[in-house]
């Protein structure tokens, strides 16, 4: 008897987590997204500066799991009638079809500029590895520069502001990264810049960390006075030129880095298929995860959410939704009964800088150098293989030891 055919798109925590938890024994199961390998996000700021190394917090597609074939391509539509999707090469831009019986739409979301002008041209985003690679080489870049005998000074200041615009999890803890690496590394290798380097926290909204608690929140934006980050609230932006970013009230910020990490926004993909959203342009499912019109096909991830609750755009949210995914199709390829997915909050964990870091649990709020420690073990054991624990733990310690390098290459 022939399997049915399961494709899932996207290589993230919510394909992912549905990979490693699925029976492959009872499908055909093609995995297709233009990445291929998952990426543990929480831990992605850390590399910009080098406190983890890029490949340790990657894990190979095609190695995941035994019985799942894998294709590098990016999925263009969804014909959802004749159960096919179309895909593009990333490589050559070749195109292929592929049939399902059952489709998991998992693709992510992208980076969201709200079509400020510039942002695309001028900013970097943290979202892939590609991108932590491009922001750290421009860091080194913007040191190199700003090294240079008889630069002038309205230049060299220029080059060392460092600007992240997005209070939420990923600004702050880039920001605080950031921090780390001037304190800890600049001292050595650039002495003559310390004092000159700045760092500039942009929120639109009047607070940072929305998500977190109120007093997490304002012991954040204390805990980076004193470590000379100056954190500018209800500063929203309007434009970004080569070299500044332009406010809404007026001023103008010079800048040799400008980081944008304001928030998701929705695929093309996700743009253009013909299921239910919502005002942010998420996939609508029913408590089963499935798209109400389409019962064969699941969507979740940061590209859905629930028709009567929205839900968060979270790594652990995702990571539930996947695994769950997987129960339900182990579940009906045996004829057993599904129950709907119900989600657990676990609450949220930043780093916050120089050894210190929040903790939002459902029952506890904390900060400080326990809540460090307790951040880094959660991040440790979340890992998804022995090989990615075994190398994170190695680049702390190498960090720890020797510092972080600063070569170009």
């Amino acid at each position: 008897m022939a399997k049915p055919n399961l494709t899932v798109l996207g290589s993230g925590f919510a394909a992912f987590s549905l990979l490693k938890k699925l029976d492959t024994r009872l499908y055909d199961s093609v995995v297709i997204s233009p990445r291929n390998h998952f990426l543990f996000t929480p831990l992605l700021p850390s590399t910009t500066v080098g406190t983890i190394e890029f490949r340790s917090i990657i894990e190979p597609v095609r190695t995941s799991r035994s019985m799942i074939r894998y294709y590098q391509a990016t999925c263009t539509a969804i014909d959802a009638r004749e159960r096919t999707v179309r895909c593009s090469s990333p490589l050559d831009g070749s195109t292929f079809s592929v049939r399902y019986d059952k489709l998991v739409v998992a693709a992510g979301a992208s980076v969201n500029t709200y079509g400020i002008p510039g942002v695309s041209e001028h900013a970097l985003a943290l979202k892939e590895l590609s991108d932590a690679r491009q922001i750290r080489q421009r860091i080194i870049d913007c040191l190199e520069g700003a090294s240079v005998p008889g630069i002038p000074r309205e230049e060299r200041l220029r080059l060392v502001h460092f600007v992240v615009v997005g209070g939420g999890p990923t600004g702050v803890e880039f920001a605080a990264e950031m921090h780390d690496f001037l304190v800890e590394d600049l001292k050595e290798a650039f002495p003559d810049l310390i004092e000159d380097v700045k760092i500039t926290l942009l929120e639109a909204a009047e607070h940072i960390l929305s998500t977190f608690d109120a007093t997490l929140s304002a012991y954040t934006i204390r805990h980076f006075r004193r470590q000379r980050i100056e954190v500018r609230t209800g500063s929203g932006v309007v434009g970004v030129e080569k070299n500044r970013v332009r406010l809404k009230d007026g001023t103008v910020i010079p800048f040799g880095l400008l980081v944008w990490s304001t928030g998701n926004g929705p695929v093309p993909l996700v743009s253009q298929v013909p299921f239910r959203k919502d005002a942010g342009s998420r996939i609508i499912v029913d408590r089963f995860l499935r798209v109400p019109e389409y019962p064969e096909i699941y969507a979740l991830g940061d590209c859905a959410t629930l028709e009567e609750k929205n839900l968060p755009a979270t790594a652990q949210l995702a990571q539930q939704e996947g695994r769950y995914v997987a129960r339900s199709l182990n579940a009906l390829a045996r004829g057993k009964r599904v129950e709907p997915f119900r989600e657990r909050n676990f609450g949220m964990l930043a780093y916050i800088g120089s050894n210190r870091a929040l903790a939002d649990l459902t029952s506890v709020r904390a900060h400080g150098y326990a809540t460090w420690l307790f951040w880094r073990s959660v991040y440790l054991t979340k890992l998804v293989s022995a090989k990615n624990k075994i190398l994170v733990l190695f680049d702390w310690l190498k960090t720890r030891v020797f510092g972080r390098d600063v070569s170009r290459f």
